[in-house]
């Protein structure tokens, strides 16, 4: 399995692994920075100005935060054709916008204790040069958390608890009950994993909390460089597009830059957390090969990734946070616009990227109903040319 998933690059989960394209999507934005005016004002010198004590912002809280009430942010990051082009995707954020929760954390919570249950050694490995690594990235979200959703965390003297599940977490307790990145994984929506230098320069996979990717294994990449990771997985345009520049940006990030992307896919099937379509989460072999070809569409789900990248500032390890929203097709449809420019992008992927995200399997059934949504919504006046002035990518 490969790795890679740009933001127009969205190769399919089921062949590739969210982390390293965070990487080099920010190495081609770190290399092209020099022509944006923005990113001008935000280029780096090496990562020995960062001091160790650097202390990451303490947020304000979510104005209006509801664990029953706040729902989802709608990314919806696909553009239109007819040229489908690999682009960075990259953005510079905010510290407060760190990690993002809403109204379906409870189910995400349930999901994350069932495979931590059931699957915990296959899904949560953190490697002993890691460890404090871990430790640290813990630290930072028991400070993070009680201050940016105070409605569901609690700071305590010895950690933090969970005020909606009351679950009460002791981080200083030496040794935890238990790995600290699966303590991690409890607090929040997301899949965590942390890349660390190596003496040769290189950054590994030496850490993961990988609950809810649907498509990859931790156990298939723990240990791996970012340049096995892509080069093992032919990942389309790669070699040509994207593998310059990523040992400079890794070099140059700096503790107080944060960036996200967002990307998409299309799943054949309604699990969050492993999608059985491609094949058994414990066979050798999982490909779009095994999927069921033309499945009628309310099987078709819209599956998308928010994924932030930052360093710690005493470890200096990179933390790389996957979020993942999922819907049915047939929801996100309802909204102006989507479905005209969803099957505008889909249509856009050259033959490599189309083969590698499996369109064949469901590209009849899903384009035909896209069609005919957009020509409901263009024959009670949805005026096109306004689509600016509505949505702005990747919302």
């Amino acid at each position: 399995m490969a790795w890679l998933r740009s933001l127009d690059l969205d190769v399919p989960p089921a062949l590739s692994a969210p982390l390293a394209v965070v990487v080099v999507l920010a190495v081609v934005h770190f290399i092209r920075s020099g022509l944006s005016k923005h990113h001008k004002k935000i280029q780096t010198p090496s990562r020995s100005s960062t001091p160790a004590d650097y202390k990451f912002p303490r947020p304000g809280p979510y104005k209006d935060w509801s664990i029953e009430t706040t729902k989802p942010l709608p990314y919806r990051a696909f553009r239109y054709g007819p040229k489908y082009a690999v682009t960075m995707g990259l953005r510079s954020i905010q510290a407060e916008d760190w990690i993002e929760l809403d109204n379906h954390y409870p189910k995400y919570h349930a999901d994350k204790a069932a495979r931590l249950l059931e699957r915990k050694d296959k899904c949560v490995q953190t490697s002993p040069e890691a460890y404090p690594a871990a430790i640290e990235l813990l630290d930072e979200l028991a400070e993070y958390l009680p201050a940016r959703y105070p409605s569901l965390f609690k700071r305590t003297a010895v950690g933090i608890d969970n005020i909606w599940s009351g679950e009460s977490f002791n981080i200083t307790e030496r040794p935890l009950k238990e790995d600290p990145m699966a303590i991690a994984a409890r607090l929040v929506q997301d899949d965590l994993a942390i890349m660390m230098e190596g003496p040769d320069g290189r950054y590994y996979l030496k850490a993961g909390a990988i609950l809810l990717a649907g498509f990859w294994r931790l156990s298939d990449k723990l240990g791996m460089p970012l340049e096995e990771i892509h080069t093992s997985g032919d990942v389309p345009h790669y070699n040509e597009k994207l593998h310059r520049g990523m040992a400079s940006f890794f070099t140059r990030l700096r503790c107080e830059q944060m960036y996200a992307r967002n990307n998409y896919f299309i799943q054949v099937d309604d699990a969050l957390a492993w999608s059985w379509s491609i094949g058994d989460e414990d066979s050798p072999d999982v490909s779009w090969s095994t999927a069921e070809k033309d499945r009628a569409i309310k099987h078709h789900y819209f599956r998308s990734e928010r994924q932030s990248l930052r360093r710690l500032p005493k470890t200096r390890a990179v933390v790389f946070t996957i979020r993942t929203y999922f819907h049915p097709v047939t929801d996100i449809v309802a909204e102006d616009y989507v479905p005209g420019r969803l099957a505008s992008a889909i249509r856009s992927w050259d033959d490599k990227v189309s083969i590698y995200k499996g369109r064949e399997k469901y590209e009849g059934v899903l384009l035909e109903y896209l069609d005919a949504e957009h020509q409901k919504q263009l024959d009670r006046g949805l005026e096109m040319e306004k689509e600016d002035e509505v949505r702005k990518y990747p919302w």
